[in-house]
């Protein structure tokens, strides 16, 4: 690890300011920036420590009807968003993505805000924010998910801007599969699928370089929503990651099948 500098913030404000100041890099739960550290893949000159600001958590229903909405504050752990009645009972699909994260340690430690600012190719958490047509909530402005993710490891996010919270509208049914790596639990696939007030929406991650959507299957479930029709959809292997845990053809196959099983289970 690199030498660097440290700042606790005491707001977002604060946060942003030293952000702004230092082209630091926002320390959440660390899972992802520490760990880049320690393998000298990140080297930021300051890290600005974003866990003594406690707006940034927390986890609330918005609205009512169509318009109802779980809102997630930044800095909830994914073991908070996994165990929350509110959440269980409004997205269970959203609530057992958090539960498969990582391990214990992970869950306890990880937040929904620094998986989403991350953007890892293979993480759980984009597919929930793009299949589910998130909003992300930062300092400065409201992002769609659509608008959201980038390319690999890249976002919207300004350099000093920081995520605030994320609100999820409830859809009428959802579910996401994944075909976990065994050692990290990343997926090597994860689809989530959901039938959402504008429609159904197919999110894949670990499949390309980052999280995206799928449409062939979304045309396929809109106009028959099973499991059979998801399955007979053919994904093209191009584009799609190839290494030495599957090739970019075994995904693309894996992403019809893990779409098939995400309808069936769809609640």
């Amino acid at each position: 690890m690199y030498a660097f500098e440290y700042q606790r913030a005491k707001s977002v404000a604060d946060a942003s300011s030293a952000l702004a100041k230092t082209g630091g890099k926002a320390l959440a739960g660390g899972q992802s920036l520490v760990g880049a550290m320690k393998l000298r893949l990140a080297n930021p000159g300051t890290v600005v420590d974003l866990s003594g600001i406690p707006d940034l958590k927390g986890i609330k229903k918005n609205g009512s009807g169509d318009n109802a909405a779980i809102v997630i504050g930044a800095l909830t752990t994914h073991a908070e968003v996994a165990s929350s009645p509110v959440v269980r009972q409004a997205i269970p699909a959203l609530a057992e993505l958090a539960e498969g994260i990582g391990d214990r340690q992970v869950r306890n430690r990880g937040t929904i805000g620094g998986s989403i600012a991350n953007n890892d190719p293979a993480a759980d958490y984009p597919a929930a924010v793009l299949a589910l047509g998130a909003t992300v909530q930062t300092n400065k402005r409201k992002i769609a998910a659509d608008d959201f993710f980038k390319g690999m490891y890249e976002t919207a996010l300004a350099a000093d801007e920081i995520i605030t919270s994320v609100s999820f509208p409830i859809p009428k049914k959802a579910a996401y599969v994944k075909f976990p790596q065994p050692a990290s639990r990343f997926a090597l696939v994860g689809v989530l699928v959901a039938d959402t007030r504008g429609g159904i929406r197919v999110a894949v991650t670990g499949a390309a370089a980052h999280v995206h959507r799928a449409t062939a299957i979304e045309n396929a479930l809109a106009k028959s929503f099973t499991a059979d029709a998801a399955k007979a959809v053919k994904i093209s292997s191009d584009h799609l990651n190839s290494d030495l845990h599957g090739s970019a053809e075994y995904r693309a196959h894996l992403v019809s099948v893990l779409a098939s099983r995400a309808v069936a289970a769809a609640r």
